[in-house]
C-alpha cells in the first residue's frame, strides 16, 4: 500500500439500483487501503451545486478519485486497485 491517501466519492440518486451495487463494490476494496467511501447524490447536491447533476445525471453510478472521474455505470476493480495502490 502506498503512503499517499486517496479519496474515492460515488455519484449516486436515490432508487438507483446500480448505485447501491456500485457501493457494495467499492466498499471492501476501499477498506483494503484504509479508505471510506463517499456518498454523493447528485439530486440532493443540485440545491447547491446543480452543475454536478447536469455533468454526471445521466451517467449514474459515477466513481471519483481524488475528485476525478475514474469510472462510471461499473467499478473498474482492477484499475481502482492499481489506482489506489499508486
Amino acid at each position: 500500500m502506498s503512503d499517499s491517501t486517496h479519496a474515492v466519492t460515488l455519484l449516486t440518486r436515490s432508487g438507483c439500483g446500480l448505485c447501491h451495487t456500485a457501493l457494495e463494490q467499492l466498499r471492501p476494496i476501499c477498506a483494503e487501503f484504509g479508505i471510506e467511501v463517499d456518498t454523493v447524490d447528485v439530486d440532493v447536491a443540485a440545491a447547491t451545486d446543480p452543475g454536478l447533476r447536469a455533468e454526471y445525471g445521466d451517467r449514474l453510478p459515477v466513481v471519483l478519485l481524488d475528485g476525478r472521474e475514474h469510472s462510471y455505470f461499473d467499478v473498474d476493480e482492477p484499475r481502482l486497485r492499481a489506482d489506489l495502490a499508486k
